[in-house]
């Protein structure tokens, strides 16, 4: 079975935002980038596929090469190689038409993506990817096992959770609860000199139109002062949470 993992390139959480150009542009400067974490949940059950069954593991990133670090901390956790599509990642259509092309020319049985990634949370590129390659795709994936070309898959629903039967070839939109926290996996110092060794292909982009465009960034308003009211004074409470807060 071979598998492609779609990697995001991603500011860690604990980063500070910024943007620059009229707030039009997010600042790099300082920021700390990691493997999107729903793509690691992906990654690591990729890994498991290739531990159990054989699996190969291939993970592929469109972006630039500020992206390799990323790329190789993905094959140092155990991918067998890594393709970086050398193109600024900006617009969902755009990285689905590039990630499509990847896997025609790759005839990968599996393609794992992260149902959305940490930055843009668009949450689209999975579904247009699977349209345009044609194959089934199970969205929001907390489980999956493949036994030959056979494949069973959870997801999660409003209220609870569905059980889908359906065949390779296959795309899914995994997220946290495709592996448990505790399973996932910590480049150790074998990985990390064994990756340098694998290989990292750079393709160019195929023709794609970005079929949108970011007008502007802005951040949240920042959080009110809090109020502390005496366990005295429920009539100012009252009128406060009333006339102010608008709340009952």
């Amino acid at each position: 079975m071979k598998i492609l993992v779609c990697i995001s390139h991603v500011p860690d959480t604990t980063s500070k935002i910024n943007f620059t150009n009229g707030d039009s542009e997010f600042d790099t400067n300082g920021v700390q980038f990691v493997i999107n974490p729903n793509d690691e949940f992906g990654l690591t059950r990729a890994i498991w596929f290739k531990e159990q069954q054989g699996a190969n593991v291939t993970v592929v990133n469109v972006g630039g090469t500020d992206a390799e670090a990323t790329l190789r901390k993905a094959l140092a956790i155990g991918a067998d190689e890594a393709i970086r599509v050398n193109a600024n990642p900006t617009d969902g259509y755009f990285v689905a038409k590039q990630l499509a092309e990847v896997v025609k020319n790759g005839s990968y049985d599996l393609v794992i993506a992260g149902k959305e990634s940490l930055d843009y949370n668009g949450g689209m590129v999975p579904g247009m990817l699977a349209a345009m390659l044609g194959y089934d795709f199970v969205n929001s994936c907390i489980k999956l096992d493949v036994n030959g070309t056979d494949a069973t898959a959870v997801r999660e629903i409003d209220g609870g959770k569905e059980t889908l039967s359906t065949k390779l070839p296959l795309v899914i939109g995994g997220q946290k609860g495709l592996v448990e926290e505790k399973d996932l996996k910590i480049p150790n110092m074998r990985g990390i000199m064994m990756a340098r060794q694998k290989q990292l292909n750079v393709l160019e982009p195929v023709q794609a139109t970005n079929a949108t465009s970011a007008v502007k960034f802005e951040k949240p308003a920042p959080k009110s002062a809090v109020k502390l009211i005496s366990p005295d004074n429920l009539d100012e409470l009252v009128n406060l949470l009333h006339n102010e807060a608008k709340v009952i």
